[in-house]
């Protein structure tokens, strides 16, 4: 059994099997002979195609800064989700050195919880170099649920021993209100030089038009 073109492709981008490990277990970032990360998002729905490949530059050195990015950590510690204010998640998960060399494609699924049912996001497939992706514009006030499950190079292989998926829930805070009060801040400030424009006018036609100053005429010396 062939293994499909796709994970084929993705994999093209993963380092090769016979790399040197690491000897301490790896960061959040990937490696630094790593520039780019293949992945592709396959839509759902029954009018869903194949989707088109793609490549993103990793986010190093990234840090989450509170009170505008809250992170949190999947029970098994392997992956987190940045959730920033501007409705995007940045996801950042790692491996053990023996585990990133049987990866070949990481999986992401994604859903969200609704009143009586949860609803399917789009699926994500990423090369085994990339070891974040960023989520964006995520709804306020919705239980995302998203897990990350890594996937060997062989159909048959993961269909017999499938790789544990990490998981994660998360919701978006409403930013609104701070949406207004920055909207606020920033017309009662544009108000008040405004104000200090038309005082500095007011003054100006005061003094020189409702009271003009009238000069003498200057003498001519008489030769």
């Amino acid at each position: 059994m062939r293994a499909p073109p796709l994970l084929l492709l993705l994999a093209a981008c993963a380092p090769p099997s016979g790399a040197a490990a690491t000897p301490t277990l790896p960061g959040w970032e990937p490696a630094s002979d790593a520039p780019w990360c293949p992945y592709k998002v396959l839509s759902e729905g029954p009018e869903a195609g194949g989707g088109r490949l793609c490549f993103r530059s990793p986010a190093r050195g990234f840090r989450c800064q509170a009170p505008g990015c809250v992170t949190l950590v999947s029970a098994g510690g392997s992956l987190r989700a940045h959730v920033l204010r501007n409705r995007s998640v940045l996801l950042q998960w790692r491996l053990a050195p023996a585990e990133a060399r049987r990866v070949r494609v990481f999986a992401l699924n994604c859903s969200w919880r609704g009143t009586y049912t949860r609803f399917p996001c789009d699926r994500v497939l990423l090369g085994a170099s990339c070891r974040d992706y960023l989520l964006p514009d995520v709804h306020d006030s919705v239980r995302y649920r998203l897990c990350l499950q890594p996937l060997p190079l062989r159909a048959e292989v993961a269909a017999a021993q499938p790789e544990l998926a990490e998981c994660l829930e998360f919701t978006a805070e409403p930013a609104a209100m701070q949406e207004i009060v920055v909207a606020m801040t920033a017309v009662g400030g544009s108000i008040c030089v405004m104000l200090v424009v038309i005082c500095l006018l007011v003054a100006y036609i005061t003094e020189n038009l409702m009271h003009p100053t009238f000069r003498r005429p200057s003498r001519r010396r008489q030769s």
